[in-house]
């Protein structure tokens, strides 16, 4: 019998992530039956998105790894094949095939198996549909990509680069914000905390903002689409600023707080029963300027992933995309490595190497 180490939800988040909300526990696996295999966790990805689902307690802490498959009974899943399967934070898995277009890691030739969680996987798929389908920018103009430091958006902006775009990446940390310039070619960053962003972005976008990718939200948001040009488009990848207001905020005066259901589609509000909660006004700014802002769900796409795969796995060979990866050994250690992207502790993709 192989035991398995999980990691289960206890209690709901409330504000900020707590060691205390999740449990490590054992389980006994049951022996494979035909139609199965049992793999080895190499690689946990943890993502801001984990943050945002409201799962049931008990239940194990949802997400993505690459797994070794050490037992099988399924034809085309031979032991010693990798696999990648939205498993949750677990050591080992009992699995049936995998219907998705990455579910067999592929030849990366020479290249680390990795990258199947970040540039060639789900993160690189998000920034390759999020910024040439919905952004769609153009060979002069200017892009700006909030999270600029973080897996996705540390390839969005590679992609606008190999495309002719100026691009500005905004970010919390000068540490990140050398590496996007220095090494991964971006013109110019914003550090958010420091400074003063609508005076920054004016500097480094005399001429306006054409497209912008967003994986933050909030007033980072407002700030730039304020400063778009006519006909700007807007892809909301992300809302990070927002996961963690529990509507007790010191430091936010809005009493409302978002949550998604397991399901990604079953939205709940819990506002302000007083009133309906104020923000910034931006319908002006979007009605005088024909803006396009649209929601971005990466699956939408899963038809075309592997154009996604081929395309960013032949930028990566040509040396135009650089893949960065913050690593965090052992598995007892997933929710730091996960209360530290958070933080925004992570350089590009955050893994867990078990």
């Amino acid at each position: 019998m192989v035991k398995t180490k999980k990691f289960i939800l206890k209690r709901a988040f409330e504000g900020f992530p707590k060691a205390s909300d999740v449990q490590i526990v054992e389980e006994e696996l049951p022996p494979i039956k035909d139609g199965e295999f049992l793999a080895e966790a190499v690689y946990l990805s943890v993502d801001a998105y984990m943050r945002g689902f409201q799962q049931s307690i008990g239940e194990v802490m949802m997400g993505t790894q690459i797994a070794k498959i050490t037992e099988s009974k399924l034809d085309g899943y031979p032991i010693g094949k990798y696999v990648i399967g939205s498993f949750g934070w677990r050591t080992h898995t009992v699995s049936t095939e995998i219907r998705s277009p990455n579910g067999l890691v592929r030849d990366y030739e020479g290249l680390p198996i990795s990258l199947g969680l970040s540039a060639l996987g789900i993160s690189g798929c998000s920034a390759y549909f999020g910024l040439l389908e919905i952004c769609k920018p153009q060979k002069g103009e200017t892009v700006v990509v909030s999270g600029a430091g973080g897996a996705v958006g540390s390839h969005a902006g590679q992609i606008a680069k190999i495309i002719g775009c100026t691009v500005i990446g905004i970010l919390g940390d000068d540490r990140k914000g050398k590496c996007v310039t220095d090494e991964l070619g971006f013109d110019y960053y914003i550090n958010y905390k420091k400074g003063n962003l609508e005076e920054e972005l004016a500097k480094f976008a005399p001429s306006g903002v054409d497209c912008y990718f967003d994986n933050v939200g909030g007033e980072i948001s407002n700030y730039v689409i304020s400063q778009m040009n006519r006909l700007g488009r807007i892809c909301v990848c992300g809302f990070i600023s927002h996961f963690n207001d529990d509507g007790n905020s010191t430091n936010n005066s809005r009493q409302d707080t978002w949550r998604v259901t397991s399901n990604a589609l079953n939205w709940k509000y819990k506002g302000d029963s007083s009133g309906i909660p104020k923000v910034t006004p931006l319908q002006s700014i979007f009605v005088i300027k024909e803006l396009r802002m649209e929601g971005f769900v990466v699956y939408k796409w899963a038809s075309r992933w592997n154009e996604a795969l081929e395309q960013n796995l032949k930028w990566i060979k040509e040396g135009k995309l650089k893949c960065k990866e913050t690593i965090t050994e052992g598995f007892e250690n997933t929710f730091a490595a996960f209360v530290g992207l958070l933080q925004g502790q992570n350089l590009g993709k955050a893994l867990v190497k078990i």
